[in-house]
């Protein structure tokens, strides 16, 4: 919006010039998701608490302790992160430019579909919410949708191709496959934030983490000078996108505040499943899909620990952890709560030290 005055409108307050900048604007715009959180926070708090007297219901089939502990806690502070993350983007990115629009879709949905899940979930005093089915269902079609919105404003070299790590330039990959492994990408993303939000804030750093990760992808895409000294995929206007990625890490610091053990609110499926979709919505913009498992690894190793307990149960009838996500694994071994949460963290950045590191390796 800022930038749609100073330029279009000829607002003269301030040189144009200077909110031209994709970085002097990512800088404003974390600056005001983390003022508007740490500003309404605890009211929004109080006002959840009221709401939710009971607070968000824990799983039986969990770890004892939480049911102690974390008992009577208000859910759904994804709302916050997303009025926060809305309104800042809408400020500071260009509204012009249709990636952001799409993200934006991709985070209203999904946030949609969470907050329904959320609201079943208090309301019946169940920790078991929508079906699974019913999700996922709902899943796809919304990613569908995201999917062909990317597709339509990508150049016909790039529109059903796939970039390789370690390989120069992308895979033609034809559409049928691109659609579904991109729906894979978007859902599973989604869903893996969504398993690894078990324990008080550990999963608002390494979404942080990603998002910054992410912000410098997308910026050295969308600019040909780096991109093509990087030998990495142009895609051009995608550089808007880390004015985006800013405004949601500020959102996510200024919840972590709340989030923070011992927890005053949780983000609920309203806020982990839109922030795995605008990971890997922007993922799939920027033609790193696949980089994404690597810099995301915490969220592809606990959604993996999981499918691993659920295949070994059915087929063989054991458990290979103790409990699972593998957080809860690590609980039941005796690691506290901020040991796992800390040293979930630092895997993290190793992570997406990694990952960033593999973009020059062509």
């Amino acid at each position: 919006m800022i930038l749609y005055l100073t330029e279009i409108m000829g607002f003269n307050f301030i040189d144009s010039s200077f909110f031209s900048s994709i970085s002097i604007r990512a800088f404003f715009s974390i600056l005001t998701s983390l003022t508007l959180v740490l500003t309404f926070g605890y009211k929004f708090i109080e006002s959840m608490k009221l709401i939710q007297v009971r607070g968000q219901p824990i799983r039986d089939d969990g770890p004892e302790s939480h049911i102690i502990r974390k008992k009577g806690t208000p859910s759904m502070g994804g709302l916050l992160i997303l009025f926060s993350f809305f309104f800042s983007t809408l400020l500071w990115a260009d509204i012009t430019n249709v990636y952001i629009g799409i993200i934006l879709l991709t985070a209203l949905l999904f946030g949609f579909l969470g907050f329904l899940d959320d609201m079943k979930k208090i309301r019946e005093q169940n920790p078991k919410g929508l079906s699974s089915r019913q999700k996922i269902a709902i899943q796809i079609l919304f990613s569908m949708i995201i999917i062909y919105l990317i597709s339509s404003q990508s150049n016909l070299e790039f529109r059903y191709s796939l970039s390789i790590p370690f390989i120069t330039g992308t895979v033609l990959v034809g559409l049928l496959f691109y659609y579904v492994f991109t729906c894979l990408v978007i859902i599973g993303s989604s869903n893996a934030v969504n398993l690894t939000d078990g324990l008080d804030g550990l999963a608002i750093v390494p979404v942080i983490i990603t998002l910054a990760s992410f912000a410098v992808i997308s910026y050295l895409s969308g600019n040909d000078i780096f991109s093509n000294n990087m030998n990495i995929n142009y895609v051009s206007s995608a550089g808007e996108i880390s004015v985006l990625c800013f405004s949601l890490i500020g959102s996510c610091l200024g919840f972590l505040w709340f989030n923070a053990p011992p927890a005053k609110i949780f983000m609920g499926d309203t806020g982990s499943l839109s922030l795995g979709s605008v990971l890997g919505s922007t993922a799939v913009i920027t033609k790193h899909e696949l980089l994404l498992f690597v810099i995301g690894g915490v969220f592809v190793i606990e959604t993996i620990s999981v499918m691993i307990q659920v295949i070994s149960f059915k087929l063989f009838k054991k458990r290979v952890f103790l409990m699972a996500p593998i957080h809860h694994h690590f609980e039941q071994k005796g690691w506290s709560e901020s040991t796992i949460i800390i040293r979930f963290w630092f895997i993290s950045f190793v992570f997406a030290i990694i990952g960033l590191a593999i973009l020059k390796l062509r």
